[in-house]
C-alpha cells in the first residue's frame, strides 16, 4: 500500500505519507513542526481506524493534548456507541467518560455491512469528536479521577461500592458508604449510571 499511494499522491505536493506506528509517533512534535513549517492553522484527524486498536488510538489522541480541532473516525457501531454516549446513558463504559471529558462526541453516520468487500462480521460507524476548549467539570487531580472510573468498571455487574471496595480506591465498605452518602448517590447505584460529576466528586472527597 505504501508504494501505491505514494505513485498514485506523486504529482500532490500538499500530500506527506508517513509510514509510522501511531502508537509510537511523537504526534505533538509532528503537528508543532507542520504548523511552523507549512503554515497550517487547524489540524483534524482523519481516519478508518484498525478495529483491534480503536481504544488505545483514541485514547493516546485525547490524552496527550495534542493541538486539535476534532477527531473524525470509523470504527466498530458498538464501540462508537460507547464512545458519544453521554455518560449516564445507555452504553456508557470507562472510556465514554474519558472522551466525553476531553471532546463532544457526535453520531455521523452508520456503515453497512454490505459497503465492504469482502464483507466485515460487524457494522460500522462513522463519528465526530471536537475537542473541548474547556473541561466539563472541575476536579482537583484528574488521574485520580479516571483511575476511579477504571476501577468501577473493572467489576462492572456490581455495586460501585463493592467495585471500589474491592479495588482498594475505599479502604473498606463504610468508608464507601460515607462517601457516596455525603455527595447523594445510592449506595447500591453501578458504576455506569453516574455523571462525570459523580465520579469528580468521589475523586475529590479521596484526595482531600
Amino acid at each position: 500500500m505504501i508504494k501505491i499511494l505514494r505513485e498514485r499522491f506523486s504529482l500532490y505536493e500538499n500530500f506527506e505519507l508517513l509510514n509510522q506506528d501511531i502508537l509510537k509517533v511523537d504526534l505533538n512534535n509532528l503537528i508543532k513542526t507542520e504548523k511552523e513549517t507549512n503554515k497550517i492553522k487547524n489540524v483534524k484527524v482523519v481516519a478508518n481506524l484498525p478495529y483491534y486498536i480503536t481504544t488505545p488510538i483514541i485514547m493516546k489522541l485525547l490524552e496527550e493534548k495534542l493541538d486539535l480541532e476534532s477527531i473524525t473516525v470509523m470504527v466498530q457501531k458498538e464501540v462508537a456507541d460507547r464512545l458519544i454516549t453521554i455518560p449516564g446513558k445507555k452504553d456508557t463504559g470507562a472510556i465514554t467518560y474519558t472522551v466525553y471529558y476531553y471532546a463532544k462526541g457526535e453520531d455521523i453516520l452508520e456503515v453497512p455491512k454490505n459497503s465492504f468487500i469482502p464483507e466485515p462480521e460487524v457494522t460500522s460507524k462513522v463519528i465526530n469528536l471536537k475537542i473541548r476548549k474547556e473541561e466539563p467539570v472541575k476536579v482537583k487531580n484528574k488521574e485520580v479521577m479516571f483511575r476511579i472510573i477504571k476501577c468501577a468498571f473493572m467489576q462492572r455487574r456490581k455495586t460501585l461500592l463493592n467495585s471500589l471496595t474491592n479495588t482498594r480506591v475505599f479502604i473498606n465498605k463504610e468508608e464507601g458508604e460515607k462517601i457516596l452518602k455525603q455527595i447523594g448517590l445510592d449506595v447500591n447505584i453501578r458504576a455506569e449510571k453516574l455523571k462525570i460529576e459523580d465520579y469528580a466528586k468521589i475523586a475529590d472527597k479521596i484526595v482531600s
